[in-house]
Order: C-alpha cells, then structure tokens, then sequence
C-alpha cells in the first residue's frame, strides 16, 4: 500500500543519506551503522563486549529458546553450577550481548491485526532525532538505519487498517525531517527465531 501521493514527499532542500531469572538486570545499547551520519552531540561509546566461550554461546541458545528459563535449567543443560551460569549471564547483560529479555507474541492473536513494514526518507544528520520520536508510537516494534533508496525502516503492528493509516498520516508524516514514507502491508509473517534443530545458531 502506497500513502497518499507516494507519502507526499515534504518540499524539504536538504538531501537524504544514500528468560531468563527477572533479577537480573538488562540493557538496551545503542550502535548506529557506520553510515549513520555523526550528530553534533555523538553517544557514549560502548564498551567491547568481552570474548564468548562455547559455554556463552549455548547459554544463549538457551535463553533465545526460552526466555523463562531458570538459572538451575540453564546450568544443567551447560554443564556448569548455577553460580557460574547466573555469573556468565549477569557479565552478558553487562556487556550488551543480551540486550533484554521478552515474550514472542502473535499479534493478530493479541489484537493488532494490521502490520506493515515502513520505509522513510529523512533529512540528513536527523537519525537520532527521528529514531526518538518513532520509539514512542504506539506499535512500533524494530527500526533500523539502512543503505538504499530509503534511510529508515520502521516495523508496526496496529489494531487494524485505519489505525494504520492514522499512524502513517498523522503522526509519521507530522514529524518534520521525515520527507517521505512508503507503506509495506504485510499479509503473513513467520517467527524464525532459534530452533532446538538449529545447532548451528550462534556457532
């Protein structure tokens, strides 16, 4: 589904850029592409993550499969004691290889019938400004900074068509370094996240 007039492109002069136990803590780390372009006020640097061993990647595995695992579950299916694997997940979260820790949903199941896939063009030097605001809409799931004919694409499941449209039209539109939005209606989706058949995930 194309928006109205192509998603009107905005007369703007400026150019686009070409679980684990609930005690332990998570951050969210931010990392812009390389091809982000460099705002005046640049984010803190992260941290390297250290290393991760084979034990590491199992552990996550694990917590990809089932986010509700225990601590206890964890260490008998990696063969270590529950102090080790609580130590080796708390030093994951710490250095941001696990970014937090959530339920997989079927979201027509849960009310939000109506998903799309969005893509925008945006003025130069605004990514941080926009990813901001599109945190806060309502629905609004995965965002990313990307190469191509688009700079952003946004990821949204609403409660149907309407709100859809209202969402793209109204609010997405009204942000002013958004020049234009194309809208990717999507009619099925399948959830590819790891499998226990997958043990080469992670490798």
């Amino acid at each position: 589904m194309a928006d109205k007039g192509e998603e009107q492109r905005r007369a703007t002069p400026a150019a686009t850029p070409s679980v684990a136990p609930s005690a332990v803590p998570s951050t969210a780390p931010s990392a812009a592409p390389s091809a982000a372009p460099a705002g005046p006020a640049a984010e803190p640097p992260v941290p390297p993550a250290r290393p991760l061993d084979s034990i590491d990647r199992d552990i996550l595995r694990i917590l990809q499969t089932d986010g509700r695992a225990s601590i206890r579950s964890v260490a008998e299916r990696v063969h270590v004691s529950r102090a080790n694997a609580y130590a080796r997940i708390n030093r994951l979260v710490e250095d941001g290889v696990i970014r937090g820790f959530g339920a997989r949903v079927d979201h027509e199941r849960a009310g939000q019938g109506a998903s799309a896939y969005i893509t925008l063009k945006i003025v130069q030097n605004s990514w941080r400004t926009v990813r901001e605001q599109l945190q806060a809409l309502p629905g609004a799931t995965h965002i990313a900074l990307v190469s191509g004919d688009f700079d952003v694409l946004l990821l949204v499941h609403t409660p149907d068509n309407r709100a859809l449209r209202e969402l793209v039209l109204t609010r997405i539109q009204s942000i002013p370094e958004v020049l234009s939005t194309r809208t990717l209606l999507v009619f099925e989706e399948t959830d590819l996240g790891p499998r226990p058949d997958r043990p080469a995930e992670l490798a």
